[in-house]
């Protein structure tokens, strides 16, 4: 059986849902007959993937695809040979790497003469900011496409069309409240939402026997894996622990607590979030609280003694006592300006007052004048 995801994926751009914007510009390049070299950016589940698939077939291009991940420059030079062949024949290659942020400098490198020259027509796949995974030269010869989370309502419209289309749902009850509940579980992620739908009905069906097979919110729930969307290395990575820091700043310690919790059910070291505390007790409190980099070094302590998940707690307290503290980045700031004074003016000799004197002659040298 084909998995629900795989066989519903749309074949055009009128089945494709959400990236309303995307969807504008690749059908104007697409009516003009060719398309830019790309990199469409996004967290999983947009469609980054299916959108390649529909621009091949758009096209009537041969499709080729690398996972950076597991394929390296042997492969690239295999398809760049095939791609020779078409361009001689005048037919357009397309080359999707999926992950191209896993891609080396070297490897991605081995991509330009090939782009530049228009024997591929590149489109790369990154859950990263590609202004800091992609390679500038690559970057500069690709129009970027941002792809956004899905909504609820869209993940939901997709979930009631393969409710309506696939038979097993006929003998399946499930009500809308359901429905809603999975495409919120999907945290933006269509595909994340099409397979809880999908594994729910599984668990329905072998549970039912003889009576009708229900799916309920209690099966749903059972059928989550993984709800959260989080990567300790990459982009949410950061954005959630921007949002702890600013949630500090002003003042609320209920959102930095959410956003705590957040990082530690998708599995954070507890202990980075710790470090990150620590340093905002000294970033943006310092001296109008000093007691506050003392209580952040002892939270750091109690959660490297006790781990998860009972030093929660200690990042909580915290957490909410460093959003009611006064905030003063003077200490901060005066970092900045005197290490642009360093960078500025480089070795300046250090004036004969402040110098140490532990000679006579030198006390007399120094101190003459002053």
């Amino acid at each position: 059986m084909e998995p629900l995801a795989y066989k519903y994926r749309p074949q055009d751009l009128d089945e494709f849902v959400g990236q309303a914007e995307v969807v504008g510009l690749v059908e104007k390049f697409l009516k003009l007959g060719r398309m830019p070299s790309m990199i469409f950016w996004g967290p999983p589940g947009t469609g980054k993937t299916t959108m390649a698939f529909i621009i091949a077939r758009r096209l009537k291009a041969e499709f080729f695809r690398l996972s950076a991940v597991i394929d390296g420059k042997a492969e690239l030079k295999k398809i760049i040979a095939l791609a020779q062949v078409n361009k001689t024949n005048r037919k357009l290659s397309l080359l999707f790497i999926d992950e191209i942020h896993r891609w080396s400098k070297a490897q991605q490198d081995a991509l330009l003469p090939y782009v530049e020259d228009g024997t591929i027509v590149l489109i790369g796949a990154t859950t990263e900011n590609p202004s800091f995974t992609v390679i500038s030269a690559l970057l500069s010869r690709s129009q970027v496409f941002v792809f956004e989370p899905l909504t609820k309502q869209e993940i939901k419209k997709v979930l009631l069309k393969i409710i309506g289309q696939e038979e097993i749902f006929k003998t399946l009850k499930i009500d809308e409240d359901v429905v809603e509940l999975i495409a919120d579980l999907a945290n933006g992620d269509l595909r994340v939402g099409i397979n809880i739908l999908e594994m729910a009905m599984m668990m329905a069906v072998s549970s039912a026997k003889d009576k009708q097979a229900v799916i309920d919110k209690d099966m749903v729930k059972a059928a989550v894996q993984k709800s959260l969307r989080y990567d300790r290395d990459g982009d949410e990575h950061y954005h959630i622990i921007s949002a702890v820091h600013k949630s500090l700043r002003s003042s609320n310690g209920s959102a930095a607590a959410y956003w705590i919790m957040r990082m530690l059910e998708a599995g954070e070291d507890p202990l980075y979030i710790a470090r990150r505390l620590l340093r905002f007790a000294s970033e943006d409190i310092g001296n109008a609280k000093p007691t506050a980099i003392l209580l952040a070094n002892v939270t750091y302590d109690a959660c490297h003694k006790i781990g998860m998940p009972e030093c929660r707690v200690f990042l909580i307290q915290l957490a909410l006592y460093l959003a009611a503290c006064p905030k003063n980045n003077t200490a901060y700031m005066v970092e900045n300006l005197a290490l642009a004074d360093v960078k500025k003016y480089g070795n300046l000799p250090v004036p004969l007052h402040l110098r140490n004197a532990p000679t006579k002659f030198e006390k007399a040298w120094f101190w003459q004048g002053v």
